[in-house]
Parts: structure tokens; sequence; C-alpha cells
């Protein structure tokens, strides 16, 4: 939990500072005075006053962060500091401040994925393993060994790259493309897979298992990791560290063989034999039914097991040159950065749940799991979180980025500022919006514990 909280700090605290800075750096360089630089809100812990009269204050809440700027609106403004007062700029003046911090999010993501992909991205070659009956895959022609190559055209490596260009895709209705070549083998395959409202509404967390098709694995023991509580496991009395030796008095070698048993005996009675301590142990479990996106109905008794070693061969290191890795870090940012408006707008629509919207409960979870993964995983995760942010910000909404920049819009048609009146009123619903959107996520935050 510690660790957790930890991790979820560091992240915000990057990103506020990051985002803050790019506000900062700009007023300075058009001649603004900066009154307060801060990160946090609250009660001040750390604080120092710089020769130009900026307050930089580390506070005590660490959700957010601010700067302030000298401003008429705020407090009077001595005649000989008005040139540097922020409501006394030119419009432009403003619109670049007030846009430099998203933009500083977007540049701290090409910085974060160039170093990643200098450094080189570890992943498993996505060869397919099992295909299910009557699914899509199978009827659009995908056979086990198959290495996909391509999605809709875009070169793919490693299963996550495939998985979020299957992402990518939610929502939608059409065509998805995948080329695949066998093993030892040169010559493309082309296979159209048609979707529609593309994972709407579907429970699964793996596109591929949507699709109707899972990734090739390594033989697994059949060595009990987890035993999920109220699951028909725990309830026979199976535990953590039970292997499982037998299932109908056929021998169980590996993993796979006891989930082919288990999987086609949905809503029966199994006769489990599993090894504990050097001692045989028989418990009845029933195979609880789960229906898969396909519409096949599978059994399922709520354990798991431990990942094995996956063979070299399997494996793949994608690394880019200095130059090539600045332009893919750009290609990069600008291509999540579009995925993640298209996934606002396809919310909008309602082509993808609410229940999709994560807040810091869940952002917190996932920085710790992906630090624990490694510093690349980590640093993929930030410069995710980092588009997000910068994206967010510059939602046309008063009392963020963009709703201040919506205001300036609405100056340079009229020629004149909105009154304080019209942006107080405008404030308070923006506020009001962020507020039930904040505390949507959150919701859907708790209901994933």
């Amino acid at each position: 939990m510690l660790g957790t909280l930890f991790y979820f700090l560091v992240t915000l605290a990057i990103l506020v500072a990051v985002h803050e800075f790019g506000h900062f750096w700009v007023a300075r360089k058009l001649g603004v005075k900066v009154l307060t630089f801060s990160i946090g809100f609250g009660q001040p812990l750390l604080q120092r006053t710089d020769s130009q009269g900026t307050r930089y204050v580390l506070a005590a809440i660490p959700l957010g962060g601010y700067v302030r700027m000298l401003d008429e609106r705020e407090a009077s403004v001595a005649p000989d500091q008005l040139h540097k007062a922020f409501n006394r700029q030119p419009l432009w003046s403003r619109a670049a401040i007030i846009l430099a911090g998203p933009v500083a999010n977007f540049l701290l993501a090409v910085l974060v994925y160039w170093l990643v992909f200098v450094v080189g991205i570890e992943g498993i070659k996505p060869v397919i393993g099992e295909v299910q009956g009557n699914s899509v895959a199978e009827r659009a022609g995908l056979h086990e060994e198959q290495r996909i190559v391509a999605v809709d055209g875009k070169p793919v490596h490693s299963q996550a790259q495939v998985n979020m260009a299957l992402i990518k895709r939610i929502g939608d209705s059409g065509q998805i493309t995948l080329e695949t070549v066998y093993r030892g083998s040169n010559v493309t395959n082309s296979h159209q897979l048609p979707v529609e409202r593309w994972l709407v509404g579907s429970e699964t967390r793996l596109p591929s298992s949507a699709l109707g098709f899972s990734y090739w694995q390594p033989a697994w023991p059949a060595l009990l990791d987890t035993v999920a509580p109220g699951q028909p496991a725990a309830a026979a009395g199976m535990r953590a560290g039970d292997k499982i030796v037998a299932i109908e008095g056929v021998a169980i070698e590996v993993w796979q063989d006891a989930v082919a048993q288990i999987k086609v005996a949905a809503g029966r009675s199994l006769s489990i034999e599993v090894e504990r301590g050097g001692q045989r142990i028989t418990m009845n479990v029933r195979a609880q039914p789960h229906q898969l996106d396909s519409g096949e109905t599978i059994g399922r008794i709520g354990v798991s097991v431990a990942m094995p070693q996956w063979p070299e061969d399997m494996r793949v290191l994608v690394r880019a040159g200095v130059f090539s890795g600045l332009v893919q870090a750009s290609a990069e940012t600008w291509g999540m950065l579009v995925f993640t408006l298209e996934s606002i707008k396809k919310m909008l629509y309602g082509l993808i749940s609410t229940e999709n919207l994560s807040g810091p409960v869940t952002i917190a979870k996932i920085a710790s799991a992906s630090a624990d993964s490694g510093a690349v995983a980590y640093l993929q995760f930030l410069a995710l979180i980092s588009i997000s942010l910068g994206v967010i910000n510059l939602l046309p909404i008063p009392v963020l980025d963009g709703g201040q920049l919506l205001f300036l819009g609405a100056e340079a048609i009229t020629g004149k500022a909105l009154s304080e009146k019209v942006m107080l009123v405008a404030q308070q619903a923006g506020l009001m919006l962020i507020l039930a959107i904040m505390a949507l996520a959150l919701y859907n935050d708790f209901t994933r514990l």
C-alpha cells in the first residue's frame, strides 16, 4: 500500500512539475512576473524566494500545483509593474503562456519515449497459440503458430504492440486487418476480421480474446500460484502451492492439460487430485460456467499459476538509434494524443463506457505495478499519463487551460475580454463538471477493488 502511494505521488509530482514549469518558463520569457510556483496546495512545507521575487513552494497537499502571476484582476499592481502583469499582455502572449503547460507534458512524453526506444523495449513475439471454435479469428483463417507481423498495415513486433493496436480500434465497426507469417516462412497472409462496435460492452481485458485467439505460451507446471476467494477451488479447499496431478483420473503433466479439461466441464463437478506437502489429496470442484465474447461457454474454477520462463527465440528487443528513436518518439506521442482524443469522443458518443474512466486509485495501482515491472514499463506509463494530462487540460472546460483558451478566443472575436461575472459563472460550472467527472472516476476505482 505504501509503495503504491509512493509511486503515485512521484508520478503526480513529475507531471505537475513539468506542466507548471511550462507555464512558468514561457511567462518568464515573455516578461510576465511570476509570483508563485507551487507543487501541491495548502500549507507550505518548503519554500524559497529567488532574486526576481518568485516564491517556490512545496505544499502539503500533493494533488496538483499552480503558477501565480502578477495580475490586476487579483490585486492592485504598482504602475511601474503594469507591463509585467499577465492581464496587460497581448492576446497571443497570454495564449502562449496558457498553452505552454500542456505542450510541456507532450514534450515530456517525447523525451521519455525517446529514452525508452533508444534503450530498447523487451517483449514477447505475438505467436498465436489457440484459436477458439466459431470465433471471428477462426472464420478469418487464423491458425496456431502464425506470428502476427502487422495490424491494420502497421508493423508490430510484440504482444504488447498488437494489444495496443487492437485497443486503439475500440468502439469501431468495420474490419481489423491482421497480417501473419508461419514460423520459418516469409510469406505474408492477410486476414480480415469484421467487428461491430469493437469491445463495447465486452468484459474481457484482452482484445485478442475478444477476437477469439490467445497467444502461444510455454508449458506451465500445474502449480497453483493464487486461489481466488469465493470461487469453486477455494470452496473445495484448494490452496496456493498445490500442484494439480490428475483430473477425473487423467494425469496432468502441464497447466494447459488442466485448463483443457476444466474448460469443457462447465457446470459439472470434477474430481481433482492435488499434491500438497508430499501427500495427494482428492477433492470435488465444480467448474463454474463462464461465457466468452464468442458465445462459447467454458468452465472455470478460480485459480492461476505463475508465469514460466519464455524461451529465447520468443523474446524480442525493439530498439532504435538516436535519431530514428526521436522520430519514433514523436510519432508515438502524436499517435497516443490522437488516441486519447478519439477515446474521449467515443465516450461522448457512447461507444466507450464511462466505466473505463480511471481515477487516482487506479492510476496509483498501475504506477506501482509498472514500477515493479521495471524502469522501461514505468517510463512508458509516465509518458502515457503525461499525454493524457496534456489532452485533458486542453479540453474547453473553464478552470482548465482549454477553458482559458476558450475565453481568449471569445475575446479575439468580440474585441474585448469577457466580464468577470461571466467568467466566474463559467468557472463555477466548469468546476462542478470536473468534480462530477472525478467522482465518477473514483466510483469506478472503488468498484474495481
